[in-house]
């Protein structure tokens, strides 16, 4: 397993306070830019712990609703969704223009992520988004997924994700998190279930059906209070493997 790499993100500036604590683990962070958390001040402190510790910063825009955190889909036009998208990623580069850093990637956030996924509508809004960066970009999208068909028509570079810590359906979407059985709490069945994507590019579904998947970087969702820890034993074992997370 020794020329494996893998990235590892996680959902960070939401208001829980462990970015510190999950910062040497991950790779790469989704920093919530106003749409469903955070403000200037999060994401300030947030991109000078990325800086510190070397990891890439991406953005993580949402439905304008903090009153949902942004799990409930928005009836909105797609002029409106699209002002919402630019400015949440505009906020999060004004910061990063006064580090001296450039934005890595964007990722959509819960309902606007899982919407994406399957409604070309949604998708496209998303995209031509997308197109107002004029550097290069990359965009986090499920395997096989709408916006992944129409990020790669648009000439947006993707890079497929894959969920540590969520359970996925046949169909490859996530187990609704109203399921008992929606998140992964166990680093023993986090562990299995991404050496399981990176090894065999297989993911076993709650009806326990293998589907193919791919996924080179890996979600850790930095409000899950077990976050730490999960992260860390999947660092440390995926360590013991060989595969580097870079």
């Amino acid at each position: 397993m020794h020329n494996f790499i893998i990235d590892i993100n996680a959902d960070v500036g939401e208001g829980i306070g462990n970015e510190s604590q999950l910062m040497p683990y991950i790779s790469s962070c989704n920093i919530a830019c106003g749409g469903h958390a955070g403000d200037h001040r999060t994401m300030q402190k947030i991109v000078k712990l990325a800086k510190d510790h070397g990891v890439k910063i991406g953005a993580h825009p949402s439905f304008p609703d903090k009153d949902n955190f942004g799990r409930v889909p928005m009836e909105m036009s797609c002029a409106a969704l699209f002002t919402a998208i630019e400015d949440q990623m505009d906020a999060l580069r004004h910061v990063l223009e006064v580090e001296n850093l450039d934005l890595h990637h964007v990722k959509p956030h819960g309902a606007l992520y899982n919407l994406a996924a399957i409604d070309s509508r949604t998708a496209t809004c998303f995209v031509e988004a997308m197109k107002t960066i004029v550097a290069p970009v990359k965009l986090y999208v499920p395997f096989n997924s709408v916006i992944a068909k129409i990020a790669i028509e648009n000439n947006i570079p993707i890079i497929y994700e894959a969920f540590a810590d969520r359970n996925y359906n046949d169909d490859l979407t996530l187990v609704n998190r109203t399921e008992a059985n929606a998140i992964i709490q166990d680093p023993d069945l986090m562990f299995e279930h991404v050496f399981r994507i990176i090894k065999d590019k297989k993911v076993k579904t709650i009806s326990g059906a293998l589907q193919p998947i791919e996924a080179h970087t890996f979600c850790i969702h930095g409000d899950n209070h077990n976050a730490v820890r999960l992260v860390r034993e999947l660092f440390l074992r995926l360590k013991a493997k060989g595969i580097q997370v870079s």
